[in-house]
């Protein structure tokens, strides 16, 4: 028998879903037959699999200690010698990172340590904010992912609660996120708002701007300023209300105004002769609206971060 305690990081999360986690070499199947038979105990007593549960907890496993023999040494963060990261922001429960172009948030499915999420966690365990061994189910981890070459800022959660109150206010759009982007030709009307449907193709990893609404179509809404221009290049910056694949990419090369360098939705001749082969698309600002409790967060409230520099817009608009 073998008995985890519940930990604050834990808190809160049903029995079931906590046991995946704690004891991930344990089948599904058998995790739920185990604790239909009470072969998975909560205080000493049989539980539903729902249950939810607090800190302080017991929970014993009777279950072979075959299911318990994963190493800790396959955690990527442990590969990591010195982290690498651009911190846009810190405190004792989240950090604003920036993450530049070219850089995976998280393993590209060939196991990669070299990731956003390895460097935040390889980061943390190293300063002692985070102890691996004293954890059950939990693990630092992003709120937000950013495609590989595009960069911009990233939130990492240092605890659960950080998480899940993160993941709420960007499922609800309480989170605003402004890109600035390099587009060929001109905006007009200069300020504006896109609106229309994105299908996306998952075998191809592309989406199709559709003008009116169909089946597996989703409604993308994003609002756009142009700062400036010069030459065939503007400079404009984008919020996104809504958050599709390829929004941004996709919505203004449908517009008429494609992203300088996107092999994808852009232009080949005008991306071949400015050498650029990554798109110019940036995640450069964000703001903590939080029209509702935010609980530990709401310190946040109306705060706003921005990354230091954008190489793109000091190459072509400085």
């Amino acid at each position: 028998m073998k008995e985890l305690e519940v930990k604050a990081n834990d808190a809160g999360q049903r029995l079931d879903r906590f046991i995946g986690k704690a004891v991930p070499l344990l089948p599904e199947s058998l995790l739920q037959k185990y604790i239909r038979l009470k072969r998975i105990k909560l205080n000493g007593r049989g539980a539903k699999r729902d249950a939810r549960l607090a800190a302080g907890d017991r929970i014993q496993l009777y279950i072979n200690d075959e299911f318990f023999e994963k190493p800790r040494e396959e955690n990527a963060y442990l590969k990591v010698g010195a982290p690498r990261l651009d911190i846009v922001y810190e405190d004792e429960n989240l950090l604003l990172l920036d993450k530049k172009p070219g850089v995976l948030c998280h393993s590209a499915g060939a196991w990669d340590y070299n990731t956003l999420i390895a460097h935040v966690q390889a980061y943390l365990a190293q300063k002692g904010e985070w102890k691996p061994r004293e954890e059950n189910s939990f693990a630092p981890a992003l709120c937000n992912r950013i495609d590989r070459n595009t960069g911009g800022i990233v939130l990492a959660a240092k605890n659960a609660e950080t998480l899940r109150i993160l993941n709420d206010k960007i499922r609800d759009r309480e989170i605003d996120k402004y890109y600035l982007c390099a587009v060929h030709g001109r905006p007009k009307p200069p300020e504006g708002r896109l609106e229309n449907f994105l299908f996306k193709d998952a075998q191809k990893n592309q989406v199709y701007v559709k003008d009116r609404p169909e089946p597996g179509a989703k409604t993308a809404v994003t609002e756009y300023k142009l700062l400036r221009s010069k030459g065939p290049l503007s400079l404009v910056e984008c919020r996104l209300l809504t958050g599709r694949t390829h929004q941004i990419r996709a919505q203004m090369a449908h517009a008429g105004w494609p992203l300088l360098g996107d092999g994808k939705y852009g232009s080949e001749r005008f991306n071949r002769d400015y050498g650029e082969k990554g798109q110019a698309l940036y995640s450069y600002k964000l703001r903590f609206d939080f029209p509702t409790d935010a609980g530990l967060l709401n310190y946040l409230r109306g705060r706003e971060f921005e990354v230091d520099k954008v190489d793109f817009v000091e190459k072509y608009f400085s």
